[in-house]
């Protein structure tokens, strides 16, 4: 066969591909006959390695491509291993003591199996009302169990959320059961049950449903929709190679691994001709969703979803004109399954651009001469379920350099069984008959790596605040003045800070060797948040010991390439004692990141206190954020973007009018006119006076004015 060419080899970033994944299975199978596989992923290169090859990808030495390997022998026990997969050998195999991996599909699945065919299980059902030639219509939600300390971390537990479907199109979670089956994945046994000490009834409460049979039978669909056609007749305006995007300015690698779903490096901005890097890399990298009821077992329900389950592995298969419109560019994912084998999740990130509204506009209030020029976006996407809620994840690239992380949270709230007229005692709502929604937090961790005009970045806190000198003085006479202060966050313990909505906080990562030519301040990414609730779960809390990421708004570390996941490597039955992931990386607090290789970490969502309109599934909650350029560019940096209208002064002093017509064809239509002109003068075909149609093209036609004014 011919040998690779760097053409043909795969990025040494790109997710393993099928037959790497399979190399790796058949060594480690080899060496250590049948495990069970967790992980086999990409090992990432080290990022000084890595650093060298991006600069001279034609002489340096190209890193080689390691798979990160978790099984579980039989016995339960876990190991931890690296596989060099041009060498075909493993380079590390580490027994782990008291730690449980992540919990794959397989294991998820098995769980209601095993519980409708447990006598104990199915004792409490009939307890419940529900006869045993039914258990075929109960289902259980299976749960890392977080942590129980009647069994400790030694077992692979699972807790089973449990409920009832009188009909297999109804939906669940209406028919929540009062009971809590513990799982052991080793034995494939129910070893425990936990139950209420006042038990709740079944609820007999008639069925509502949000598939179509049920919507006809509530009334039927709203009939007044008109359809919208997103078309790109020419095209998208991305190119990609292999798994490297650019846009616009922008070039950056797309990756994707089992954990955080998305992985975005090496980002880069083309500055007039001057490639600049901004990011090295950027990922969602975990969360927590702690749940609000005291109650027992319920303090046990605070799912780490990316580190317990995983962003990749329940990430879903996207479908074109549903979860995304336009023309896609769609990027497969390939995961190991517990066997041994290899399982593809088609079409698990599309890529699309989008109309984003107007980019800038300004109009002369004396002549009505005017500028208008709308802007798209880049969206790169992916969507997972995580039991009864879905996750859907947005990386968003803006033409002036503006990052946008955006999550939208939609699906199906998590239910407890209420008995009638019981008192929820302020820890939840009953959104239907007989259904309990407990109060719950989804509370998200941001990676940043940033690379900032160079590696070395320096964070400061900024807050805007009235100034310090009193009303009459001469500093401030009027009392007027305020400012943007700062504080430069030196050591990992001044870094670790909280939002602060009275002074719009915000935070900026900023290259202090590179001072702006007109403000004299750095070149600068701002982190721009304000859906930063804080943990609620109190100090000390179970909660608060496991997810020490959630504690602040804001830490910032020194690099390190094997602190990735800020709750630890392995989350699930964690005890908290001693808090893994970021305060162990902290310490005492005394590490320098001020001018050095940092990464900072943020941690924003939403409090969810459930309401009966989210009811039987949620509309979807978006929750976004920004990193913006400050002081990185010259001037406004979209100038060059053609605009949709423009008219000078001199051009209106010319044809005496501005804008004659403003209503477009659809426009006319919507107000019942049956006839429309065919050509509107106006926006769009301006006679090429300065008038640009959407693709910036004098005196374009009325339908490419209209499509982009």
């Amino acid at each position: 066969m011919p040998s690779a060419t760097s053409d043909t080899l795969p990025h040494p970033l790109d997710p393993l591909s099928t037959g790497e994944i399979e190399s790796a299975i058949g060594i480690v199978k080899k060496a250590h006959g049948d495990v069970f596989f967790n992980v086999v992923s990409l090992h990432e290169p080290r990022k000084a390695e890595m650093t060298k090859w991006l600069e001279d990808t034609a002489s340096a030495p190209r890193p080689q491509r390691i798979a990160d390997i978790v099984v579980i022998a039989p016995g339960g026990k876990v190991y931890d291993g690296l596989v060099d997969l041009a060498d075909g050998k493993i380079t590390k195999w580490e027994l782990l003591d008291g730690l449980q991996p992540i919990i794959t599909m397989e294991e998820l699945v098995a769980v209601e199996h095993i519980c409708r065919k447990d006598p104990k299980v199915i004792e409490q059902c009939e307890i419940n009302g529900i006869p045993k030639e039914d258990m075929h219509k109960v289902y259980c939600d299976p749960w890392t169990i977080g942590f129980d300390e009647r069994h400790g971390s030694k077992i692979r537990l699972q807790q089973a959320l449990m409920y009832y479907r009188p009909n297999v199109d109804d939906c669940q979670y209406q028919y929540p059961l009062d009971f809590c089956p513990i799982y052991d994945a080793e034995k494939e046994t129910i070893v425990a049950i936990d139950i209420p000490k006042v038990r709740r009834p079944l609820s007999k409460a008639a069925p509502i449903n949000y598939h179509p049979a049920g919507v006809e039978s509530a009334g039927g669909y709203r009939n007044n929709i008109k359809p919208i056609n997103i078309t790109q007749p020419e095209g998208v305006s991305f190119t990609m190679s292999g798994r490297e995007i650019e846009w616009q300015n922008w070039k950056f690698h797309i990756g994707f691994n089992y954990r955080e779903g998305i992985v975005l490096n090496n980002i880069t901005f083309n500055d007039k001709g001057t490639v600049r890097p901004i990011f090295y890399r950027l990922s969602l990298a975990e969360m927590v969703v702690p749940y609000g009821n005291p109650e027992h077992p319920h303090q046990r329900k605070h799912a780490f979803d990316l580190g317990e389950y995983g962003a990749g592995y329940m990430t879903n298969s996207l479908a074109l004109g549903c979860d995304c419109k336009g023309s896609i560019h769609y990027l497969d994912a390939e995961f190991p399954t517990r066997a041994g084998s290899v399982r593809t999740i088609k079409n698990a990130i599309c890529i699309h651009e989008e109309d984003s509204g107007i980019l800038f506009k300004h109009t002369d209030f004396r002549d009505e001469s005017m500028i208008v020029t709308r802007a798209r976006k880049l969206v790169i996407q992916q969507i997972f379920t995580a039991a009864n809620y879905e996750y859907s994840i947005q990386w968003i690239f803006h033409q002036d350099g503006t990052i946008q992380p955006e999550i939208k949270l939609t699906g199906i709230l998590n239910t407890y069984a209420m008995g009638p007229d019981e008192d929820t005692q302020g820890w939840g709502t009953q959104v239907y008959p007989g259904v309990n929604a407990h109060n719950h937090q989804h509370l998200f961790c941001l990676r940043i790596d940033p690379n900032v005009d160079g590696p070395n970045n320096t964070v400061f806190m900024a807050d805007t605040v009235p100034s310090d000198a009193p009303v009459g003085s001469p500093e401030n006479y009027y009392g007027n003045a305020f400012y943007a202060k700062r504080t430069k966050l030196t050591t990992t313990g001044e870094a670790k800070t909280d939002y602060n909505g009275d002074t719009s906080r915000t935070w900026d990562i900023c290259n202090t060797s590179r001072l702006h030519p007109y403000s004299k301040k750095p070149s600068s990414y701002k982190l721009v948040s304000r859906e930063v609730p804080r943990l609620l779960p109190k100090e000390g809390s179970l909660v608060w010991k496991r997810a020490g990421f959630a504690r602040h708004a804001v830490h910032v570390t020194k690099y390190d390439d094997d602190q990735l996941w800020p709750a630890g490597r392995h989350v699930p039955q964690t005890s908290g004692e001693p808090s893994l992931g970021l305060p162990e990386w902290i310490g005492n607090g005394q590490q320098s990141i001020d001018d050095t290789d940092v990464v900072l970490w943020h941690t924003f969502g939403v409090t969810h206190i459930p309401a009966p309109e989210d009811f039987p599934v949620m509309p979807v909650e978006p929750i976004t954020l920004l990193l913006r350029p400050r002081n990185f560019f010259a001037s406004n940096p979209v100038l060059d973007v053609p605009p949709s209208f423009c008219s000078t002064p001199s051009q209106v002093a010319a044809n005496g009018k501005g804008v004659t017509e403003a209503a477009d064809r659809m426009s006319r239509l919507a107000f019942g006119e049956e006839k429309a002109n065919g050509s509107v003068n106006g926006i769009g075909n301006a006679n090429g006076n300065g008038c640009c149609g959407a693709d910036g093209v004098n005196g374009t036609n009325g339908t490419n004015g209209a499509n982009g004014h």
